[in-house]
């Protein structure tokens, strides 16, 4: 019941930690940009995942 929760919360997430090393590595592949190039981009845009999608799918 609690890995059902945790695993919902998961699918749930509208913003990038990017503080957590595995979730900034993971959607800087998916974005495929480098980890930095990311960083810098949640400093111009914000941590919002789809803001990030349409900032690097520009």
């Amino acid at each position: 019941m609690i890995a059902d929760q945790i695993s919902a919360k998961s699918a749930q997430k509208t913003h990038l930690d990017v503080y957590d090393t595995h979730a900034r590595s993971s959607m800087a592949a998916r974005l495929g940009v480098s980890e930095d190039r990311l960083r810098k981009a949640v400093h111009i845009v914000g941590s919002r995942i789809s803001t990030l999608t349409s900032y690097f799918h520009k």
